[in-house]
C-alpha cells in the first residue's frame, strides 16, 4: 500500500462511524477499545487540555479536540475515546495554562504540539533517515498509533542466570555501519540480525544495546574544528521517549516498522540463545536546560517531571546534560515502571542497564534517599523479577555508589572499581596485588557485606565511554579534538599507557607489547568471578584514535571496521577462546563467595612459592589456584604485571593429570590460547616461567 492509499484509508476511517467519548484515566498513553481507541495523559497543572490527530508527515493537524475538563478529566488525568479511529494516524497534546500566577516552574505553551510520553512509536525528523538537520531543529516528534500484533510463537526471555552470562556492548547503528560489515541493511535491526552468526562464534550470551529510545541525532550543534564536518549525537543518551524503539534504525519507512522490527531483532536473537539488554536513560531527557526546546514533559507537567528550582525554574543538573528527572515523583515512578514492563512484556528484553542510576535515587531536592522508592519499585516489581537489573551506580555531580548502591537484593552494578584496578595493575602501577585478588575473586569488599554474591559486580575494562581496549595500551591522554568542545570532554583519568609512543606505530616491539597487554586485559577479565562485560570491536582490535568520548563521532571513528577481524584473527580466537574455557568451568562462574559454598570450591593465593603470596607493595605478581570437588578440573592463574620473568612452583600434579596450558600470554599471538579441552601438557610440572606483563592460565 502506497503513502497516499494509506492516507485516503484514514480518512475514510474518520469519515465513517466516528464519535468522540468521554474515555478512561487509566492506562496512561493510548490503549484499544472495542471498535476505537483510548488516550489518556497526565497533567496536574494544565487548564487546558487538546488531542491533535495528524495524517503520517502532514504539517498541519487533520482534527483537533479541545477536552473538557469537567468531562474529560478524572483527577490530574485528561482522557478521551475516539471510536472508529484506527492504527496509522499521528497524535500529540497542547497544553496551556490560563492562570497567570507568575510561577517560574511552567513552561506551558499552548502553540506547541506535545509528544505523549508513553507513545510506543514516535513519528518525527530524522537526520539518519532525511538528511535534514534544518526539520530536526524544528522538533515535532508525534506519537504514533501502531497496529500492535506480532507473532512471537514461542519467544519469551530467555532467563539465563547472571553467572552465565558474558554481555557484548553495542551501538546498533555503528555495528554494521560500516561497509566491510558486508551486510543487506546496515546500521539498523536487521543489521544486528545479519551478524547473530558472528556472536555466536565469539560466543557471548546477551548484548547490551546502547540507547535504542527514540533521540534526536541532530541536538548536536558543533562541528569538528578539524574539517568542519557537523557533529551528531550518535550514542542517543538524550532520550525523547521511554518507550519508542528509534525508528531510525528500522529498515521499512512505513509508520510503525521500528517496533516490529525491534521485535524481529529480539526474537531472533533469542532463537540463538543471545539475551537483549537495553541500556535506558532516565535521569535526564533530550529537552535540555532553561534554554532547550520543549518537547514533551516540559510541556506537559514541567514541575512535576524534572527537578526545578522553585524560586528560579532553573533545572537541576546531576545528569550533566541540562536537566534531571524527578525520578522519585510518584507520578515519574509510574511512567518508569510502566515503561520498563512494557519492554519486557510487549518486547520482550531480557535486561536493563540503567544509565547515571544514582540519580534514580535522589529525593526531588537532590537529596540522596537512604531507602529510594524508585529502586525499590524496580527491585520489587512482579513483572521484573527474573529481569536483570544494571546500574551504573554513579552520576555527573559526584556521587559515586559503586559498592554501596541501595540494591534490595536485586541490582547488579557496573563495576567501576574492577576497571580501574585492573588498568593499573596491567600498566604496572606498585601496590596492586591484593586490589588484583579481591577484584579476581568478585570483589567481596563492595558486595559481599549486603548479601549480593560475585555476579553482581559487572566486570569491564572497556566501555562506549571512554578508551576501546586497543587504544588504551596505546594512548597515555585523550585526543578529542575532533569532538569541538576544545579537550574539555572525556575523562582525564584513564590508567592508560602507550608503553613508549603514542598513538599509532610501526615499531614491532612496541606492537607486540601492545598485543600482549591487550590479551592480558582480556584474559583477566573473562576469568575473574563476576560477569564481563565486552566492548564491541575490542575482540578484533578497533581504534577510536584516542578519541575517549566518541559520543559524536558518527563516522569511521565509532564504527566498527569489519576488516580488522581479519586482520587481528588471532586475537579474536583469543577471546573466542577464553570465552568457551569460562563457559567450560563452573569454577570461573561462582554463585557465592569463598567460604560460602561448605567447601564445594576452594580459591587460594600464590606467590612466586606455593601458599606464600607477596602482597607487598613492592610486589606485581600473583597466583590464583582453583579448586572444586576432586574429580573436577583445577585452575592456576598468575598475572604478571612486573618487567622482569618469574619462575612460579606449581602445586602438586599426579602422573595421570599434568598441569596443560591454556594461555600464556607472552606466546607468539596464534599460539598464546588453544581451544578448551586441546591444552597441551607441560614438559615441565613442578614450576612454569612467567615471562614479564604476561598472563598465564594451566589446567589440570
Amino acid at each position: 500500500m502506497t503513502h497516499s492509499e494509506h492516507h485516503n484509508r484514514l480518512l475514510d476511517a474518520v469519515a465513517v462511524d466516528f464519535s468522540v467519548l468521554r474515555g478512561h484515566p487509566q492506562p496512561f498513553g493510548v490503549n484499544p477499545l472495542v471498535g476505537g481507541v483510548n488516550f489518556a495523559v497526565f497533567s496536574r497543572h494544565a487548564t487546558v487540555l487538546a488531542l491533535v490527530l495528524f495524517r503520517p508527515g502532514d504539517p498541519e493537524p487533520l482534527l483537533e479536540i479541545p477536552l473538557d475538563p469537567k468531562i474529560n478529566r478524572t483527577g490530574d488525568v485528561w482522557h478521551v475515546a475516539l471510536q472508529g479511529l484506527q492504527p496509522g494516524f499521528e497524535y500529540g497534546y497542547r497544553a496551556g495554562r490560563e492562570i497567570a500566577d507568575g510561577s517560574p516552574v511552567h513552561r506551558f505553551d499552548a502553540g506547541r504540539v506535545l509528544l505523549d510520553p508513553y507513545a510506543r512509536a514516535v513519528s518525527g525528523p530524522s537526520l539518519w533517515r532525511t538528511s535534514s538537520r534544518c526539520a530536526s531543529r524544528q522538533g515535532n516528534w508525534r506519537g504514533l498509533l501502531v497496529d500492535s500484533d506480532f507473532d512471537w510463537e514461542h519467544d519469551w526471555p530467555l532467563n539465563r542466570h547472571l553467572a552465565d552470562s558474558v554481555i557484548y556492548e553495542l551501538h546498533v547503528r555503528g555495528f554494521t555501519r560500516a561497509a566491510s560489515s558486508d551486510v543487506a541493511h546496515p546500521g539498523t535491526y536487521r543489521g544486528v540480525v545479519e551478524k547473530i552468526p558472528y556472536l555466536q562464534e565469539l560466543g557471548i550470551t546477551a548484548v547490551e544495546l546502547l540507547p535504542v529510545t527514540e533521540f534526536d541525532e541532530a541536538d548536536n550543534y558543533r562541528k569538528n574544528p578539524q574539517d568542519g564536518s557537523p557533529l551528531h549525537n550518535f550514542w542517543g543518551y538524550h532520550p525523547l521517549s521511554f518507550f519508542a524503539p528509534k525508528a531510525a534504525y528500522a529498515v521499512d519507512m512505513f509508520p510503525g516498522s521500528q517496533v516490529r522490527e525491534f521485535r524481529e531483532m529480539v526474537k531472533a536473537l533469542h532463537a540463538a540463545g543471545i539475551e537483549v539488554i537495553l541500556d535506558m536513560v532516565f535521569n535526564h531527557t533530550g529537552e535540555g536546560n532553561e534554554q532547550g526546546r520543549t518537547i514533551s514533559l516540559r510541556g506537559l507537567d514541567n514541575s512535576v517531571y524534572y527537578m526545578v528550582n522553585p524560586q528560579s525554574g532553573d533545572y537541576a543538573n546531576y545528569s550533566g546534560c541540562g536537566n534531571t528527572v524527578n525520578c522519585n515523583h510518584p507520578v515519574v515512578r509510574d511512567l518508569i515502571i510502566d515503561a520498563l514492563c512494557y519492554w519486557v512484556t510487549e518486547m520482550h528484553v531480557d535486561g536493563f542497564r540503567f544509565d547515571l542510576a544514582s540519580i534514580l535515587g535522589r529525593g526531588s531536592d537532590g537529596t540522596v534517599l537512604t531507602n529510594p522508592p524508585l529502586l525499590e519499585r524496580i527491585a520489587g516489581t512482579p513483572v521484573l523479577a527474573d529481569t536483570k537489573l544494571i546500574a551504573e551506580a554513579w552520576d555527573a555531580a559526584g556521587l559515586y555508589q559503586v559498592g554501596t548502591f541501595p540494591n534490595f537484593g536485586r541490582w547488579a552494578e557496573w563495576n567501576g572499581k574492577f576497571r580501574d584496578d585492573l588498568r593499573r595493575f596491567v600498566r604496572g602501577d606498585r601496590g596492586m596485588v591484593q586490589v588484583l585478588a579481591t577484584r579476581l575473586a568478585g570483589s567481596a569488599d563492595l558486595y559481599q557485606d549486603d548479601g549480593r554474591a560475585p555476579y553482581h559486580s559487572i566486570n569491564f575494562v572497556t566501555s562506549h565511554d571512554g578508551f576501546t581496549l586497543a587504544d588504551l595500551v596505546s594512548y597515555e591522554k585523550k585526543h578529542n579534538e575532533a569532538n569541538g568542545e576544545y579537550g574539555s570532554d572525556g575523562d582525564d583519568h584513564n590508567f592508560s599507557a602507550n608503553h613508549g609512543i603514542e598513538g599509532a606505530t610501526d615499531d614491532p616491539d612496541v606492537k607486540a607489547l601492545r598485543a600482549r597487554q591487550v590479551r592480558n586485559f582480556a584474559a583477566l577479565l573473562i576469568l575473574a568471578h563476576g560477569v564481563p562485560m565486552l566492548l564491541a570491536g575490542d575482540e578484533m582490535g578497533r581504534s577510536q584514535g584516542g578519541n575517549n568520548n566518541a559520543w559524536c563521532q558518527d563516522n569511521a571513528t565509532s564504527w566498527l571496521d569489519w576488516t580488522r577481524l581479519d586482520a587481528n584473527r588471532d586475537l579474536f580466537e583469543f577471546f573466542r577462546n577464553l570465552i568457551a574455557f569460562r563457559q567450560r568451568y563452573t569454577l570461573l562462574r561462582p554463585r557465592h563467595f569463598e567460604g560460602e559454598e561448605r567447601g564445594e570450591r576452594r580459591l587460594t593465593w600464590h606467590g612466586r612459592r606455593l601458599h606464600e603470596p607477596d602482597w607487598s607493595e613492592a610486589s606485581q605478581a600473583l597466583g590464583m589456584y582453583l579448586q572444586g570437588k576432586p574429580e573436577e578440573t583445577e585452575i592456576y592463574l598468575v598475572a604478571n604485571a612486573a618487567v622482569e620473568d618469574a619462575d612460579f612452583s606449581l602445586p602438586l600434579a599426579a602422573a595421570q593429570r599434568p598441569w596443560r596450558r591454556f594461555v600464556d600470554t607472552a606466546l607468539a599471538a596464534g599460539q598464546a590460547s588453544c581451544h578448551p579441552g586441546e591444552e597441551p601438557p607441560l614438559p615441565e610440572q613442578a614450576s612454569y616461567r612467567v615471562r614479564g606483563r604476561s598472563v598465564v592460565v594451566l589446567v589440570r
